[in-house]
């Protein structure tokens, strides 16, 4: 499958034009759907774009911490609702819980003591822990959005001490391993670009250093491909069980804060950064790291994905995050959707079979079906897929009733007569009563 050549067209056209009015050395963009590249748009010659060639991710790295994190709670080595000094003892700043510390509403301050951690090479847990301090906590949890480096760098020191493991192993073993991504690394690995600042007047080149930054590398360190990165996308819209399972996933991805609170446009959820562009959400995250900006969006409904890389800090006029979502966004609305094949329904068996079919509430109309082993319930503003638990109780999986119950209700002869969902009464037939 490959993009419309309209649609290609315009998405080398609106590449090219970032490179050149963002003063950018190379800049590579690559669409991208179920793990593959789509289409591949690159400009500028320092380097010459290429898919398999390294860019450095910066803060995309927090959504592979965010998932190794969920990776040891759903095996039981935490809860997210833990506070910080059950797995950090002795720290300042242990008040806060492992959720709020993902979500960045944990109040912490953006960054660590001493030199930009970004520019030098950074020491290990025992010294970012020995340099926090009470004041470090510059507002109370939960008061409002607070992006903050240092709080991904506490969860990778959580991750080692709970594992034993560092971080970097994790990461490679646990992620980035299992999915393939080979040229995902924690240091750069020929072919890679080197990054620079761009002299606002005269345009010279300044190459950036690239310091291993130690315990913050949780929070910006690992490098990337658009083709490795392709297969990250893949996972956040269709996630790998090896990996992680679709229900955490969907947790990571669930907003935990609004971060623009005058238009609702941006968010965050447990690692991903959200998205809204018009009707639409997109799930990802930028980042941003001496010499290098870098940006990931990912329409999950339809499995389509963008990412963005420059070579250079920061874009003339434009930023890496307009120019992905807008790329995103042209895709979308360029490309037809893609049109699952009609199959026959396999016959309901057992309770299912009793239950399908037209319901009624207060004069409305409700049908259900048979979906798999599952039973869809849609009707006027919803829709409802339930799973079955035990004899005459399914519960809500997704949708308007959500984690709710559905009763099957008997008349003497044991035959279903009526559905109580959460005490409202369906019945077969229309009655105002019901």
């Amino acid at each position: 499958m490959s993009l419309l050549p309209e649609t290609g067209r315009r998405i080398d056209e609106m590449i090219a034009r970032a490179q050149s009015t963002g003063r950018v050395p190379s800049l590579a963009c690559a669409v991208v759907r179920d793990r593959a590249v789509l289409h591949f748009a690159g400009a500028g010659e320092q380097p010459r774009p290429d898919p398999k060639t390294q860019y450095r991710l910066g803060s995309i790295t927090k959504t592979i911490t965010a998932t190794l994190v969920m990776q040891l709670r759903d095996e039981g080595f935490f809860a997210l609702d833990d506070l910080l000094y059950r797995h950090l003892p002795g720290t300042p700043i242990g008040g806060v819980t492992l959720r709020q510390l993902l979500g960045h509403v944990s109040g912490l301050q953006r960054e660590p003591d001493g030199p930009w951690w970004e520019r030098n090479a950074g020491g290990d847990a025992g010294k970012l822990l020995a340099e926090l301090t009470y004041e470090k906590l510059a507002g109370p949890p939960y008061r409002r959005y607070r992006y903050s480096n240092l709080a991904y760098g506490l969860l990778g020191a959580v991750l080692e001490r709970v594992t034993g493991q560092s971080w970097a192993e994790l990461a490679g073993k646990r992620v980035l391993d299992p999915l393939g991504m080979k040229r995902t690394t924690y240091a750069p690995v020929e072919p890679f670009a080197r990054g620079y600042v761009v002299h606002a007047l005269g345009g010279a080149l300044h190459e950036e250093p690239r310091p291993d930054t130690g315990a913050m590398a949780p929070a910006g360190q690992l490098w990337s491909t658009v083709t490795d990165m392709a297969k990250w996308a893949g996972f956040l819209a269709d996630p790998a069980p090896a990996v992680l399972a679709r229900e955490t996933v969907d947790e990571m991805c669930a907003p935990v804060v609004i971060s623009d609170l005058e238009s609702w446009t941006a968010g965050h959820g447990l690692g991903p950064q959200l998205y809204r562009v018009g009707e639409r959400v997109y799930v990802g995250h930028g980042g941003s790291m001496p010499g290098y900006v870098a940006h990931l969006a990912v329409h999950r409904r339809s499995r389509i994905g963008v990412i963005v890389f420059a070579n250079a800090y920061g874009l003339t006029g434009t930023s890496i995050k307009e120019v992905s979502l807008a790329t995103l966004t042209t895709v979308l609305d360029g490309e037809p959707s893609t049109i699952p094949a009609w199959r026959p329904p396999v016959p309901p068996q057992g309770e299912a079979a009793e239950v399908c079919g037209r319901w009624w509430r207060m004069g409305r109309e409700y049908e259900i079906s048979a979906e798999g082993d599952a039973l869809l319930m849609t009707g006027p503003q919803h829709r409802t897929r339930f799973a079955r638990e035990a004899p005459d109780r399914w519960r809500g999986l997704e949708g308007n009733n959500e984690g709710e119950i559905l009763l099957l209700g008997r008349d003497p002869d044991g035959k279903v007569d009526h559905l109580d969902i959460a005490t409202f009464i369906y019945r077969r037939e229309p009655s105002h009563l019901a």
